[in-house]
């Protein structure tokens, strides 16, 4: 009789990951919770996994290394894609204001928050976290946002929105700076609006 071909470490056949419904989104909210309250040097695969209630092997089955899924994580929570259609949906001279609105309605939720406190935070003192951050929000959201507006320099101004926007939300949501941490997110978009849009369209 012919023995069984060895299984390769940390890929399950596919039956036993189809026998989990569920698995990979339970994965992907561990590793948000995870990453969110251990930061992303003390969260491990085996961590994620035991939250999930899967082998650590699916973990690797789905998303690869630790990495994978901390990237896998966060595009969950800000989805690029909906967002370059948001604000690329409308009227050009408002689009500052469509980019603000967007960037804080996604901080302002509890769901969307923790994992992107985590990113932010990690991406400090983590390359791994600061490539997640720069793939994400910048490369994968403003520099396709700006190059679509054909402006000059595109990556340059997708550069200096993406540093407003995150010294924003650094001061407002990781380090707490009152009067901006309590100030009324409309606010916010009002004050901050006139600028991104220079910084996109130059006007």
């Amino acid at each position: 009789m012919t023995e069984p071909s060895p299984r390769r470490r940390g890929r399950p056949s596919r039956t036993s990951a189809d026998a989990l419904p569920g698995a990979r989104e339970r994965i992907l909210a561990a590793a948000r919770t995870q990453f969110a309250e251990r930061g992303y040097d003390k969260t491990s695969v085996r961590g994620i996994a035991k939250e999930a209630g899967v082998d650590p092997a699916l973990v690797h089955h789905y998303f690869g290394t630790k990495d994978e899924v901390f990237a896998s994580a966060i595009e969950v929570s800000f989805e690029p894609a909906t967002a370059v259609r948001e604000v690329l949906g409308g009227p050009r001279e408002a689009i500052g204001e469509r980019l603000a609105r967007f960037f804080l309605s996604v901080w302002e939720n509890p769901a969307t928050r923790a994992p992107l406190l985590a990113v932010v935070r990690s991406a400090l003192t983590h390359e791994a976290a600061a490539k997640v951050l720069r793939g994400f929000v910048l490369r994968r959201l403003l520099e396709r946002i700006a190059a679509d507006l054909d402006v000059p320099d595109p990556e340059l101004r997708a550069e200096l929105a993406a540093s407003h926007m995150i010294g924003i939300a650094i001061l407002r949501y990781v380090i707490r700076v009152e009067p901006l941490a309590s100030a009324d997110p409309e606010e916010i978009v009002a004050q901050v609006a006139p600028t991104l849009q220079r910084y996109l369209t130059g006007t």
